[in-house]
């Protein structure tokens, strides 16, 4: 006997975008290297931008790893959880530069909690105009702290996302399903008719796809050449690339 085919199923439309928040809205301003070497600057360690940004893409490969070290499973769930695994990396980050400042540990960290230190980058703003204009919801599922919500009413995008679903608010964090399927049910989605934008293939782009969405992986400085799925490089492309959906899907 030959081998069975699914039928093939045709979706109607794609009727919702979600957003990953943190490096694919935003990020910390000017950038994470300028604000972390600035930061140890003004403790008096002599960190340049250059150290800083050398650091971070020599770890950034590593940080699952790196994070498992913590201890800490859902850093966004709660504050000491959250301080505990974030001072961790610092601290990480500063052993790198050989540097061993505890006090400097806790300013960082402050630092990198204060809604002061993110912008939207460029793109964020006329990809939701856009998107909303051609009659597409919003959304936004992102593992971040509860003060999230704060933030993006200080970046005048929050009335933007008619849902909106943060693990420090919800107890969940990606990539388990649960926190898809919690945000499909609250907008009353088919995830079928759902897109999820976010620059993690790990913590974005696979948990959404094994939910049922479309997932678009956010690309931003080229990491993921070789991704099989559907890239962008910037929000820019977005608004094309939701049009072009659905494609044809194999199954019931």
């Amino acid at each position: 006997m030959g081998r069975s085919i699914e039928p093939l199923v045709l979706v109607s439309g794609i009727e919702i975008v979600f957003f990953d928040a943190g490096e694919t809205l935003l990020h910390p301003h000017p950038s994470f290297p300028e604000l972390f070497a600035r930061t140890a600057q003004a403790q008096g360690h002599d960190v340049s931008i250059e150290d800083a940004t050398k650091v971070q893409a020599r770890l950034a490969p590593h940080l699952v790893e790196l994070a498992e070290d913590t201890g800490v499973e859902k850093p966004s769930l709660h504050a000491e959880d959250s301080r505990r695994f974030w001072s961790f990396l610092y601290r990480r980050l500063l052993k790198e530069l050989g540097i061993e400042d505890e006090q400097l540990v806790s300013v960082l960290y402050k630092t990198f909690s204060d809604i002061s230190s993110y912008a939207l980058f460029d793109d964020v703003l006329p990809a939701l105009q856009r998107l909303e204009a051609e009659g597409y919801r919003l959304g936004l599922i992102s593992n971040f702290e509860q003060w999230l919500e704060e933030m993006l009413v200080e970046l005048e995008i929050g009335h933007l996302f008619e849902v909106r679903i943060v693990s420090g608010a919800e107890g969940v964090e990606k990539p388990d399903l649960r926190i898809y399927e919690l945000a499909l049910e609250r907008a009353g989605a088919d995830p079928r008719a759902a897109v999820h934008v976010g620059d993690s293939p790990a913590m974005d782009a696979e948990p959404a796809a094994a939910a049922g969405m479309e997932a678009v992986l956010l690309d931003r400085l080229g990491r993921y050449r070789n991704y099989p799925g559907t890239v962008i490089s910037s929000l820019n492309e977005l608004a094309g690339v939701v049009s072009d959906l659905p494609r044809e899907r194999r199954g019931s």
